[in-house]
């Protein structure tokens, strides 16, 4: 089955109203890459690139009126059990210092802080916001 592209920045765009959202093309490409997970639910998809034993989840969406229902945390599961199936021993990714939803999300799910990114993420009318690098291993 073909991932629906368009509903993907469709959702994107209303999960990330302040962040210029991805657009299909965007998506294509990232799914057309060898080791690309995606994990869809009704509310939101989570998105994951690996590469060898190491991966990157580039982005978890969840529609505003879902969130607070287990929804992130249930996809993050799916994600990592997906990775963890195909020996990704290190999990990484980028979250923004004002996220705190999504940090407590990552930090309750054992991601530990490695790294800082500044002005990572630029957001519509305010100053570039910097990224906590977040990563989880697995043995």
């Amino acid at each position: 089955m073909t991932p629906d592209t368009g509903w993907l920045a469709s959702t994107h765009a209303a999960c990330f109203a302040n962040a210029r959202p991805w657009t299909k093309a965007e998506f294509a490409a990232l799914l057309a890459l060898s080791g690309a997970i995606l994990i869809t639910k009704p509310q939101g998809f989570a998105l994951a690139q690996r590469v060898l034993e190491q991966a990157e989840i580039l982005t978890i969406a969840v529609l505003p009126e879902a969130r607070l229902g287990g929804i992130g945390r249930t996809m993050l599961r799916e994600l990592e059990a997906a990775l963890i199936q195909q020996n990704t021993r290190i999990i990484f990714l980028e979250v923004s210092t004002v996220n705190l939803a999504a940090q407590a999300l990552y930090y309750a799910s054992g991601y530990l802080e490695t790294g800082r990114r500044s002005g990572y993420y630029s957001s519509k009318g305010s100053t570039a916001q910097d990224a906590l690098v977040l990563s989880k291993s697995f043995h």
